[in-house]
């Protein structure tokens, strides 16, 4: 019958990722789940309907998604929206003003802005702060804190956060926790088994693979928060459309051998990078010279795709004469496609963070970010080479 009948509670993840939400349709017996393209349904009486009422309010692709991705990551309860700061924003509305948030000082530089620029000004209070040391996380919790929003690894400083550690502190005082499981996806990490609340996604990234949707996911057990959250999806309205979701369960069936690859060429584009520029300038936690390569060994099952490094002398110049000179790597935002991607972080997905917040946790001005994708291992390193002869 295939879909969530095949799916036993030891099937793997690759299994999980083509099987789980994909009931064939009642209707025809389509293997692929339909894209239910409609934004209202008919009512058989009054108040007697199928179950679909408004598709702002449910939509058969979407809830589809919703619960392959809550299978991934090994929760109970799954919810998309139409991107993932529509995702950040949902849940950030489970907060009241006067509540506070600690927050990781290395955000994607859209969570940054939405939090310092935004969600600031209506009686939220955050404080960011390096979440590499449990025990600093904790000195920052306030008697009114509610939320702990953690990245693990940072972008783009590939910085970690031990998710049991914290997620201990943070539960003996009743406070929530939230990860960002973007970068290593629930093939690598699974933060709710570590003992996190919450599960973050952007689903654009490496969860679709494709490069070709918006979307954003949250993924959680906790019954009475998903009751919440649903609530707010339907009252906030961030929701995905049945294209977008229908694209992204597409991309989850082979996120199992696309995540492979990705981790595959990234273990060698890094060493070779930490023999050119030295292993001081590569940020990857699959480099034994990474300063938590054993904490990433301990939570995660690999290193994942993205690689961050400083060119020469790290300047804004020594940036743009590597990062002009890419041919197979796209320069581009975004990241997590099966292309590579050579990001410019300082100009473009962290341009809203401060420059002095930004020098101050060692991100340069010329740091280069690399979304190794799942081309032929030769042809990126030659890129590679190629791009650091600018220097």
């Amino acid at each position: 019958m295939g879909g969530d009948s095949a799916l036993t509670p030891n099937s793997g993840v690759s299994t999980r990722a083509i099987h789980a939400g994909q009931i064939p349709d009642p209707t025809t017996g389509a293997v692929v789940v339909p894209v239910y393209q409609t934004s209202t349904y008919a009512q058989e009486a009054l108040g007697k309907n199928k179950g679909y009422e408004y598709a702002r309010t449910h939509n058969l692709t979407r809830a589809s998604l919703e619960r392959n991705l809550a299978a991934l990551e090994g929760g109970a309860h799954g919810l998309c929206f139409a991107s993932g700061l529509a995702a950040t924003t949902t849940l950030i509305h489970t907060l009241s003003a006067g509540d506070h948030v600690v927050a990781g000082d290395n955000l994607y530089g859209g969570t940054y802005r939405l939090f310092a620029r935004v969600l600031s000004r209506h009686g939220l209070e955050f404080t960011f702060i390096s979440t590499q040391d449990p025990a600093a996380v904790e000195a920052a919790f306030k008697p009114n804190t509610r939320m702990l929003f953690v990245e693990t690894p940072t972008n783009p400083m590939m910085q970690l956060t031990d998710i049991a550690a914290v997620s201990q502190r943070a539960h003996a005082r009743g406070i929530k926790v939230v990860v960002d499981n973007t970068f290593m996806t629930p093939y690598f990490q699974r933060p709710l088994a570590l003992g996190a609340d919450v599960v973050m996604h952007s689903v654009t990234k490496y969860l679709n693979g494709h490069s070709d949707m918006l979307g954003g996911a949250l993924v959680t057990s906790d019954p009475k928060l998903a009751e919440e959250l649903r609530f707010l999806q339907n009252a906030m309205g961030g929701v995905p459309g049945p294209m977008d979701c229908w694209l992204a369960l597409r991309g989850t069936k082979t996120l199992a051998v696309r995540m492979q690859r990705h981790d595959e060429n990234a273990r060698a584009l890094a060493a070779g990078l930490a023999e050119q520029v030295g292993p001081e300038k590569v940020f990857y936690p699959g480099l034994k010279t990474h300063p938590q390569h054993e904490l990433a060994r301990r939570q995660a099952s690999g290193f994942g795709g993205m690689i961050s490094f400083v060119p020469g002398d790290g300047s804004l110049e020594a940036g743009r004469r590597v990062f002009d000179r890419f041919k197979v790597f796209t320069r581009a935002e975004s990241l997590g496609g099966v292309e590579s991607l050579v990001c410019h972080p300082a100009s473009m997905t962290h341009a809203s963070v401060p420059r002095e917040a930004r020098l101050a946790i060692g991100f340069a001005d010329g740091l280069i970010r690399l979304s190794v994708g799942i081309e032929d291992l030769a042809d990126l390193q030659t890129d590679l080479t190629w791009a650091l002869q600018g220097l």
